[in-house]
């Protein structure tokens, strides 16, 4: 029997993990590193969503994507590009009709930015259910949310893809079928699935992950985690064994970016690329390495030590009814139990770090 054919991975490295950069001077990093793309997080440092001439500005970056060979996905993680005091906030789950419309038009906004640069999806994710609001109104409320950013997503042609974050409403790919359903199926809408997530808190292995999720799978990211706790680390600090995951989603036929999201790491951020790169074409299956765009003028570069970061946690939510049947596997052991609600709520790290 031939071997079932698999489908090359396109890697790409996310701006929120080279945050003291320029943005064109991040796309010349990765571009000279041998990144296929590039995961562009809206934020005030890169292609501010907020400031005057979006569309110039976007056009301008959409050029020197092309130049680079880059392809991009559009993320909007950003920690504080709408509330200078409230990380990612607005939600779309706020009670404030008003606060709920401004993160709407935020999502408007990358759809718009990702048409220009001819994206692969945009990202968003659902934000933390705010204090004393019940399971239903919550659902309710992003459901609603949502429905205009979808049509603008079909219209555009480019696929919204939600991501289940530890510690938000949406936290499991569960709870993204449960939202599927909600709104009747919309082709436009996708997922977003971080591996590291997996690892953290979904019940079965992260290859088992990719398998379940391929059919919805619109955009990947991807970086190494402990069970149990919400830390984005550098490949080989956590606990994922990478070549069955790589594996997976080559088998599975996933052509968009795989994007590794160190978001704690600016502090030495082309190092971490450099070593993040490396350590997936030697771990992918029959993965050519892309030509650079140019001749590398990157040096390799000793991180500084930084263990003032705290690790994010959280509780492991019951799976909703409308959980998708998967592959019976054995879930990991729990290196670190999940925080209570009471303890999540109170640490001000329960959602993307």
């Amino acid at each position: 029997m031939s071997a079932r054919p698999t489908t090359p991975l396109r890697f790409g490295y996310g701006t929120n993990g080279l945050a003291d950069l320029r943005l064109d001077d991040a796309l010349g990093l990765l571009a000279d590193l041998g990144y296929d793309g590039v995961g562009l997080t809206l934020d005030h440092m890169h292609l501010d969503p907020l400031a005057p001439d979006l569309s110039a500005r976007t056009r301008q970056v959409a050029r020197r994507l092309n130049a680079l060979g880059l392809g991009v996905t559009v993320e909007t993680g950003a920690r504080y590009v709408l509330d200078p005091r409230r990380k990612h906030g607005p939600s779309l789950l706020d009670a404030d009709p008003d606060d709920r419309s401004r993160r709407v038009g935020l999502l408007l906004r990358a759809v718009r930015v990702a048409a220009d640069l001819g994206a692969h999806a945009v990202h968003c994710f659902s934000g933390i259910t705010p204090a004393g609001t019940d399971s239903a109104t919550a659902w309710n409320r992003l459901a609603e949310a949502l429905e205009p950013v979808l049509d603008a997503a079909t219209a555009a042609g480019i696929p919204l893809a939600v991501e289940p974050e530890p510690g938000h409403l949406l936290a499991t790919i569960a709870d993204f079928h449960h939202l599927r359903h909600a709104l009747d199926d919309p082709a436009a809408l996708g997922l977003t699935l971080d591996i590291g997530h997996c690892q953290c808190l979904e019940p079965l292995p992260p290859a088992d992950c990719v398998r379940v999720a391929a059919p919805w799978l619109r955009h990947v990211q991807i970086e190494d985690m402990r069970r149990g706790v919400h830390e984005h680390l550098p490949f080989g600090d956590g606990e994922i064994d990478f070549p069955p995951v790589l594996a997976a989603l080559s088998a599975t036929g996933y052509q968009g970016l795989t994007v590794v999201e160190l978001p704690r790491h600016s502090h030495a951020g082309p190092h971490y690329a450099e070593h993040s790169l490396r350590f997936l074409r030697r771990t992918a299956p029959s993965t050519p390495p892309r030509q650079a765009a140019a001749k590398s003028r990157v040096a390799p570069v000793t991180p500084a030590t930084d263990a003032s970061v705290p690790p994010d946690s959280r509780r492991n939510q019951p799976p909703l009814s409308s959980a998708v049947t998967a592959p019976t596997a054995t879930p990991a052991t729990p290196a670190t139990p999940f925080l209570t609600l009471a303890q999540l709520s109170a640490t001000p790290e329960g959602s993307t770090p």
